[in-house]
């Protein structure tokens, strides 16, 4: 069986595209099709920085009862009349070659840049998927899925441990910032009011334990103090809301002596 390829770009580039959605229920077969196996970056949430493009794998099995000419799926907000499709690119290659009938299994890459002039802070969120097929003679088939995605800001988070090196017993005041991505203004902004957790990791261990919880300054800011006992890595950690990313600071290494 031959494979096919081909991509999709939207014009002028816009991130935001108005199309109907029928009201199908998830892999409906209607006009003939349906869609099922539809996965969207393997089930975790997108998260987007300032300045890179984001490729956020895709895959699905479309059944066709008509001859069909292409396929993808796409995120979506709105009725069931009207949607805000969030995509600036698709990539979509099938294991069947376009003309064809029957089962067909698809990958795809959506592409969306936070760059882009239309691109802004309202894309963030929860996002519904569906699945369209454009069929022989222009008809168009589009079949909302039961899944949904969510779009996140990115979050960075910086950590500075001082004295270092330290005497034992002596007091660590542990700085750092919170900031997350602005996508209106294509910069990282402080993110104040944000619940931080302070971690530390012992020389030799594995892994980081949370010490204490800190709220962040109106401006992002973090300060605490702690006891210093042994050598070890301080970092922030930061696990994310619904529209914001999960964040590690780098980590700083202080020697108790």
């Amino acid at each position: 069986m031959g494979k096919s390829a081909w991509r999709l770009a939207v014009a002028g580039g816009a991130a935001a595209v108005f199309t109907a959605v029928a009201a199908a229920p998830a892999g409906a077969a209607e006009n003939g099709i349906s869609f099922s196996r539809v996965t969207v970056n393997k089930g975790k949430a997108v998260v987007v920085g300032v300045a890179n493009e984001v490729e956020v794998p895709a895959s699905f099995r479309m059944t066709a009862e008509r001859y069909w000419d292409s396929a993808h799926v796409y995120l979506y907000r709105g009725s069931t009349s009207s949607s805000n499709e969030l995509w600036h690119s698709l990539l979509v290659s099938s294991d069947c070659d376009s003309g064809t009938r029957g089962a067909c299994d698809f990958t795809e890459t959506l592409t969306i840049d936070p760059a882009h002039g239309d691109f802004g802070n309202e894309y963030a969120g929860a996002w519904k998927v569906a699945g369209r097929a454009y069929l022989a003679g222009d008809a168009e088939d589009t079949d909302a899925q039961n899944l949904t995605v969510h779009v996140k800001r990115n979050s960075h988070l910086t950590v500075n441990a001082s004295p270092e090196p330290v005497a034992k017993g002596r007091t660590i005041t542990v700085t750092g910032k919170i900031t997350r991505a602005n996508w209106d203004t294509n910069k990282y902004a402080g993110y104040g009011g944000r619940h931080v957790n302070l971690q530390f990791k012992p020389a030799g261990a594995t892994s980081f334990t949370t010490v204490k919880m800190v709220y962040a300054d109106s401006a992002g800011g973090l300060r605490t103090t702690v006891k210093a006992d042994r050598t070890g890595t301080w970092r922030w950690a930061y696990y994310g809301n619904s529209t914001t990313g999960v964040s590690y600071a780098p980590g700083d290494h202080v020697v108790v002596q």
